[in-house]
C-alpha cells in the first residue's frame, strides 16, 4: 500500500467534474477578454529563479540536478517563464501580448488552509501597455470570472494598492530605510502582531515612531494626505495612476468590488505599481484567495526590450475554499447524457446508435463487459445517465429502440432507423 505524498492531492472523477467547471469558466472568461492560451513547461533552470530571489528561493522550491548536470526546478510560479518566453520572442510579438494558462505549479513549503506543495492556478497577463485601462481590465476579468461563478458582490472585495506608494512613503523619512524589506513587512503586516510588524519596520530602518507614524498614513483614506507627506512627484503620480485605474474599474461596472488597501504589498519583489488582492468578505478564508498587479521592470530585467505588464494568478484551491463558503462550488457528480443499453447480439447496432449520439457531441456510454440487463442498469444509475437507450433482439425484431428516461423511470419506444433522426438531443418526450 503507497501513502499519497504530503501536500500532493488525488482527483476523483466526482471531484474533478467540479473542478473543470470551475476551470472552464476561469478560461473561458479569459477567451471573450481576447486572451490566448499558452503552454508552459515543468521544469525550468533553477538560474530563472536565484537571480531574482537569491540563492534562499532554493529552499522552497523542487530543485535537483538533472542527468545532463543541468539544475532544474519544477516551476513554482509562472510569471518568470512567460516573461522568458516575451523576451524570446521579442518583436515578433504583437502588442499588447495576452496570454492565460491554466497548470500545476510546486512548492516546498508548509501545507496549509488552501496553500499544498502542488497547486493549480489561472494566469491571466498582458504585456506591452503602460495603461491603467490594462489594470482595470485585469480586475474587471477576475470579477467577471468570480460573479460567473455565482459569487456576488457582497462575497468578495478586491483590495488594491500602489507599491510606488508605499515606497514613496518610506523614501520620505528621514531614515537610512531598505525599502524592499519595508514592504515585504508591510505585506506581512495583518498575518502578524502589531509588536512584531513594528520590529520588522525598525529592522528595516525606521524607528519605532516611525513605524508608527507609517502605519497610521497607510490606514489614512486620504490620499491627497499622503502626497503631501511625501511631498514628491513620484508619490503624486502614484496616487495619480491609482485613481486612474480605479476610474477605469468604475467604466468597465467592477468599481463596487474595489477598496482602496495600502496595507496589501504582494510579497513578491517584482511588482512595481498597481496590486491587488482578493479577499472572501465573510473572513471564513483566513488567507488571500487570489493576487495581482503590475511587475514593468520584469522583461528588462531578463534581457528583454522594456515591456509593462500586468497579471493576475487566481488559485484553484483558495477560490475552492471562497466558492464552498459561498455555497456556489458546483456539484461534485458524474453526469451522462445517454447510455446504450445492449442485450444479446445487438453490438452492431448499439454501437451505431453510441456512435451517432456522440457525433451530435454528448456523453455516451456503452457496455464493456458483457454484463446483463440489471447490471448495465446499475450502472447507468452510477453514473447520472439522464437516458438509457435499449438495443434488445426482441425490441430490434420490432424495428425499435426502447427509451428510458431515468429521472422518472418512464419509457417508450422509437423506430431505430429514426434514432436519434434529425434529433439533436433526442429524449423520451420525443416519442411519447
Amino acid at each position: 500500500m503507497y501513502d499519497r505524498l504530503k501536500g500532493f492531492r488525488d482527483f476523483y472523477p466526482e471531484e474533478m467534474a467540479a473542478r473543470r467547471a470551475v476551470a472552464d469558466v476561469l478560461e473561458g472568461t479569459a477567451r471573450r477578454y481576447g486572451f490566448r492560451e499558452i503552454g508552459t513547461p515543468a521544469l525550468e533552470a533553477v538560474d530563472l529563479y536565484t537571480d531574482k530571489s537569491g540563492e534562499e528561493i532554493v529552499e522552497e522550491l523542487y530543485a535537483f540536478e538533472d542527468r545532463g548536470g543541468r539544475h532544474v526546478a519544477m516551476t513554482p510560479e509562472l510569471t518568470p517563464t512567460v516573461a522568458r518566453m516575451v523576451v524570446a520572442k521579442g518583436q515578433e510579438l504583437q502588442k499588447p501580448i495576452k496570454w492565460m494558462s491554466t497548470r500545476p505549479f510546486w512548492r516546498y513549503e508548509q501545507v496549509q488552509q488552501g496553500r499544498f506543495r502542488e497547486f493549480y492556478q489561472t494566469n491571466v497577463d498582458v504585456f506591452g501597455s503602460a495603461d491603467p485601462t490594462a489594470d482595470a481590465e485585469i480586475i474587471s476579468y477576475a470579477a467577471d470570472a468570480l460573479t460567473t461563478l455565482g459569487l456576488t458582490a457582497g462575497e468578495f472585495e478586491f483590495r488594491v494598492s500602489h507599491r510606488d506608494i508605499l515606497g514613496g512613503l518610506l523614501r520620505a523619512f528621514d531614515a537610512d530605510v531598505d525599502v524592499r524589506e519595508a514592504i515585504r513587512a508591510v505585506d506581512k503586516s495583518e498575518k502578524i502582531e502589531a509588536a512584531q510588524y513594528y520590529d520588522l519596520l525598525h529592522d528595516a530602518g525606521l524607528s519605532y515612531g516611525q513605524a508608527e507614524q507609517f502605519d497610521e498614513l497607510l490606514s489614512s483614506e486620504d490620499l491627497d494626505e499622503l502626497v503631501d507627506f511625501a511631498g514628491t512627484d513620484d508619490v503624486a503620480a502614484a496616487v495619480g495612476n491609482l485613481q486612474a485605474v480605479l476610474d477605469a474599474a468604475a467604466d468597465f461596472g467592477v468599481r463596487e468590488h474595489c477598496s482602496v488597501s495600502l496595507e496589501t504589498a504582494r510579497g513578491l519583489d517584482y511588482y512595481t505599481g498597481t496590486v491587488f488582492e482578493c479577499f472572501d468578505t465573510q473572513g471564513e478564508v483566513s488567507r488571500a484567495v487570489f493576487g495581482g498587479g503590475r511587475y514593468d521592470d520584469l522583461i528588462e530585467s531578463y534581457g528583454g526590450q522594456p515591456t509593462p505588464a500586468v497579471g493576475v494568478a487566481l488559485g484553484h484551491a483558495t477560490l475552492s475554499l471562497l466558492l464552498e463558503r459561498a455555497g456556489v462550488w458546483p456539484e461534485e457528480a458524474l453526469t451522462t447524457d445517454y447510455y446504450v443499453l445492449s442485450v444479446g447480439d445487438t453490438r452492431g447496432t448499439a454501437a451505431r446508435v453510441a456512435r451517432d449520439l456522440r457525433d451530435r457531441g454528448h456523453v455516451v456510454e456503452t457496455d464493456l463487459a458483457d454484463r446483463s440487463f440489471g447490471a448495465q442498469m446499475s450502472y447507468a444509475d452510477g453514473v447520472n445517465a439522464e437516458t438509457v437507450v435499449i438495443v434488445g433482439e426482441r425490441d430490434l425484431e420490432n424495428g425499435e429502440v426502447t427509451i428510458k428516461a431515468m429521472e422518472s423511470g418512464d419509457q417508450t419506444t422509437a423506430p431505430v432507423d429514426d434514432f436519434p433522426g434529425e434529433r439533436d438531443r433526442p429524449t423520451y418526450d420525443d416519442f411519447v
